[in-house]
């Protein structure tokens, strides 16, 4: 075991954890990526944004509106842009939609400034959350768990690419979920690193 293959639970009041490269949570809608990202940023002292609320923002509008008025393409190139603004700046945790590392474009920035961590989540445990929201505009159709299904069999070969995985198994808390994830991060002395305080 190496000095970075250890739990955040060995790391003590003696020593902090610094980060010096953008956590990037990736994955499915209802994964917890912006959940589990903002406990991670609380849990490492240091920022956390959302992509989606970064480009609602400069647009003035929800992302379904974004998507009803100027269609997916549009979306998609205003979503690459922001996130490649973001990862220009200091080192946060950064929550992207669904969507966002199915492009290559976005996968290469994530890759070059960033590190990419996907929150691997089964069918069952996304359509639990996801099913009662209707904020998704992707799940808007006659049948969504079977758009669901079909979302995840496509897109599950590009969450791959992630540099780290990280599974989610219920019953498990959002806290918890955070630990796993810095836990795995501290494989990545690049990335973050336990030192004196």
């Amino acid at each position: 075991m190496s000095d970075f293959q250890q739990s955040t639970a060995d790391v003590t009041p003696a020593h902090h954890l610094r980060l010096k490269k953008t956590i990037v949570m990736v994955g499915m809608m209802g994964a917890g990526k912006t959940a589990v990202g903002r406990a991670l940023a609380q849990l490492l002292t240091v920022p956390f944004l959302d992509s989606d609320q970064e480009i609602e923002a400069a647009a003035n509008m929800s992302v379904p509106e974004i998507f009803a008025r100027d269609g997916e393409a549009f979306f998609r190139a205003r979503e690459a842009e922001v996130i490649q603004r973001l990862l220009r700046g200091s080192a946060c945790v950064l929550s992207t939609g669904g969507g966002a590392f199915l492009s290559e474009v976005n996968r290469n920035a994530i890759s070059k400034h960033g590190v990419a961590v996907w929150l691997d989540a089964d069918t069952d445990l996304l359509w639990s959350r996801v099913r009662h929201r209707d904020t998704r505009p992707l799940l808007r159709t006659a049948n969504p768990r079977a758009t669901l299904e079909e979302l995840v069999s496509k897109r599950v070969p590009e969450y791959s690419k992630a540099d780290l995985r990280v599974p989610c198994a219920p019953p498990v808390s959002i806290e918890m979920m955070a630990k796993r994830v810095a836990d795995a991060l501290l494989s990545r002395p690049d990335v973050l690193e336990a030192t004196d305080a």
